[in-house]
């Protein structure tokens, strides 16, 4: 793994047409801590992961990574200046981000799959990274797995591909977006096992998840978002036992 990183959002606004989906979003999220983001659906939770790592480009406000501008630098004169693709892909790599629908290579199995990026986007050599994917095929328990294709495993199976491949990058962040809602039942909680063992080695995480006995016991901070804002966030005792803002109490009172 990288070192933990220091995510910072600032003031970050994103509309899509007349849709106001972010409306002025301000986040730290600490180095090693993990941050838990719940919210009814369409609140901006998914649209706020997606411009941390400038997959969707804000329309306004900032997104920094240990200091460093995700997507933009500034120029001698202080505007800011969209960086070219190539460079966002550099900065991507320090971002791990695992889907809700896996997204796996169908036509690799799970150690090709773990391997590519580090090898394409990181330019590491095979062997190395080749060493580094079995390992962490192994800590989320698919060390058998290593030479399957994605069809021939379950969905949480496939989903802990997606979180090793994620790690491969040596990630200062990774971001989970809904890791658990396209699994079974069953399967869910193999899944939040990687995650929590994740959280416990000092992994600078930001989850988006309905899991809130999840977010219970593994979140450093709870943040509540609707209708484009952070309407609260604190501890999870402060958040999910004891919330301050109506919509929130609204929101647990259906969910729990």
């Amino acid at each position: 793994m990288g070192a933990a990183g220091h995510v910072e959002v600032r003031g970050v606004h994103k509309a899509f047409g007349p849709l106001k989906v972010l409306r002025g979003v301000d986040l730290e999220v600490r180095p090693g801590e993990v941050t838990v983001i719940l919210g009814p659906s369409g609140s901006g939770k998914s649209t706020l992961l997606r411009a941390i790592n400038h997959l969707e480009k804000v329309d306004r406000g900032l997104v920094s990574l240990d200091g460093e501008l995700i997507g933009y630098r500034r120029t001698a004169r202080g505007t800011l200046q969209e960086l070219k693709e190539r460079e966002v892909l550099r900065q991507r790599s320090h971002i791990g981000f695992v889907f809700q629908s896996f997204n796996l290579f169908p036509h690799l199995t799970a150690l090709e799959n773990v391997v590519e990026a580090p090898v394409s986007a990181q330019g590491r050599p095979r062997a190395e990274v080749e060493a580094e994917a079995r390992a962490l095929l192994e800590r989320v328990g698919l060390a058998d797995k290593a030479d399957v294709h994605p069809r021939r495993l379950s969905g949480g199976q496939q989903q802990r591909v997606a979180i090793a491949r994620a790690l491969a990058l040596r990630p200062k962040v990774v971001l989970f977006d809904e890791p658990t809602s396209a699994l079974d039942p069953e399967l869910v909680g193999e899944v939040l096992d990687v995650i929590k063992d994740l959280a416990s080695s000092g992994t600078t995480l930001v989850v988006v998840t309905h899991e809130i006995g999840f977010a219970r016991e593994v979140a450093t901070t709870v943040v509540f978002m609707d209708e484009g804002l952070i309407v609260e966030q604190g501890t999870p005792a402060e958040v999910l036992e004891h919330p301050r803002h109506e919509r929130t109490r609204a929101f647990l009172d259906k969910v729990l």
